[in-house]
């Protein structure tokens, strides 16, 4: 993607924590952003609102990424408000920690709806409707290397999206799209820090080499890298962005 001015990138789940540092940087690097949410438009239409302010350009576009109708509708908007997507990233995740043996169906079958159908759904779309030369970038997690207790569905979901990245990077031969995963670390967001006490969070950011939690701003720089000029020629791969944990 040699130019960046003009292309388009939807960010699943884009509304706060990694997401919204994602569109907030791909926005700075001059993609039009779409920003999806699921729920609360409000810190949704905030963000775009901060982006346009610093003079980029975005888009709020509500979806449970879940519900393939509504993904279908949502790459409806991106391409009736700028012609098309170049830039799929596959940020949206729920997290939901327990043992197998206490995990009960619902635990189950949420994460594996939002998590992997949920990429599923939105893989399907870009594979028919991204703009030649684009590029999808998955989300993973580097606990699919750590395996720690308690991560066991939501790791498993992380492991399908993996192979569905590899995958689908050979079945976009000869449209020159790219497709690849990040897989953070330990990360300050909600989604890490809730639930844990500052003595967990302090032992877990003391785990890689580096000594301290990525910020959103570490995940995003790794998306920008990716959804940029000099990222195209890595195809079918994993980016574990965690400070060396795994």
């Amino acid at each position: 993607m040699a130019d960046s001015d003009n292309k388009v990138a939807l960010i699943t789940g884009a509304s706060r924590g990694i997401g919204a540092a994602i569109a907030e940087r791909l926005a700075k690097d001059g993609f039009t952003v779409v920003i999806n949410y699921s729920g609360n438009a409000a810190p949704a239409e905030q963000l775009a609102a901060r982006i346009e302010q610093a003079g980029g350009k975005a888009l709020t576009a509500k979806a449970d990424v879940s519900d393939a109708d509504a993904v279908r509708r949502m790459f409806d908007a991106a391409e009736a408000a700028f012609g098309g997507v170049d830039v799929l990233v596959n940020n949206a995740g729920i997290m939901m920690l327990s043992s197998l043996a206490d995990a009960d169906d619902a635990n189950f079958d949420r994460q594996i709806s939002v998590n992997l159908k949920g990429t599923f759904n939105t893989l399907r779309e870009a594979g028919k409707r991204l703009r030649d030369g684009g590029r999808i970038i998955n989300f993973s997690t580097s606990v699919v290397g750590l395996k720690l207790e308690t991560y066991g569905v939501y790791a498993a979901t992380k492991a399908a999206v993996e192979t569905m990245t590899a995958i689908m990077s050979k079945e976009m031969r000869g449209r020159r799209i790219t497709v690849n995963a990040v897989a953070p670390g330990p990360t300050a967001t909600d989604l890490f820090l809730t639930g844990k006490s500052d003595e967990l969070v302090a032992r877990m950011a003391k785990m890689n080499p580096l000594e301290r939690l990525a910020t959103p701003e570490d995940i995003a720089a790794s998306v920008s890298f990716l959804a940029g000029p000099d990222g195209g020629w890595i195809n079918g791969q994993v980016l574990r962005a965690n400070g060396g944990i795994v």
